[in-house]
């Protein structure tokens, strides 16, 4: 497995630091650069920083935008291929990346979990409504029967006459009174199984994919 291992930088005299670092093209960031500098007293305050920019970028991948979007992978793209002969500064980049994708995966796992309670939640509320409503209208109704609308201090519940079809027993009704409906997909485990076996397929192929996890 590849390992990026930070190479320590050869000690440089402060004016001939402070050339170079001038003469770095910076990487345009939404808040700050995405340049690091050379100062070791800064590496955690730079951090947070490349951390922070690096959020900030992703951010403007959820755009609706295609040019904003294209724009900010460039911007991301460039940042990182900017230290590409500079182990130091590459993995302090890469790092920060992997801080802003596992905070994105946190956060995504929080609000499907708080989604799904909400809609748990949603569904309880409307089924004590419905199951209210049809009591209410019960008890309104089997006092006065004839009843089509009941007007209250400060609601009013209306009625309309409605047909429906009330199916008794579907496997008595003949075929043309049946709706057919027929849906097919590809049977992929069965694909792959005869793609490793050397069979050939039209229209599949077997292809090989690395997956990384981000520890």
């Amino acid at each position: 497995m590849a390992v990026l291992n930070p190479i320590p930088a050869p000690p440089v005299a402060a004016p001939a630091l402070a050339a170079a670092s001038s003469a770095v093209p910076q990487a345009a960031g939404p808040s700050c650069s995405l340049q690091r500098s050379g100062s070791l007293w800064q590496l955690g305050i730079e951090a947070q920083e490349l951390t922070s920019a690096i959020g900030l970028l992703a951010e403007q991948l959820e755009t609706d935008d295609p040019e904003q979007r294209a724009s900010a992978l460039a911007e991301l793209e460039a940042a990182l291929l900017a230290e590409e002969n500079n182990t130091q500064a590459l993995t302090a980049k890469a790092d920060a990346s992997c801080w802003v994708i596992e905070h994105l995966r946190a956060q995504a796992a929080y609000r499907q979990q708080q989604a799904k309670r909400l809609t748990e939640l949603a569904r309880a509320d409307a089924s004590r409504a419905d199951a209210l409503e049809d009591l209410l209208l019960l008890v309104l109704t089997r006092l006065q029967p004839s009843a089509t609308r009941f007007s209250l201090p400060h609601h009013e519940l209306s009625s309309r006459k409605t047909q429906a079809v009330l199916i008794d027993d579907e496997n008595t009704l003949d075929a043309q009174w049946l709706h057919i409906t027929t849906t097919s997909r590809p049977d992929k485990s069965a694909i792959k199984e005869a793609l490793k076996a050397g069979q050939q397929i039209s229209g599949a192929q077997l292809i090989s994919r690395r997956s990384w996890r981000i520890h």
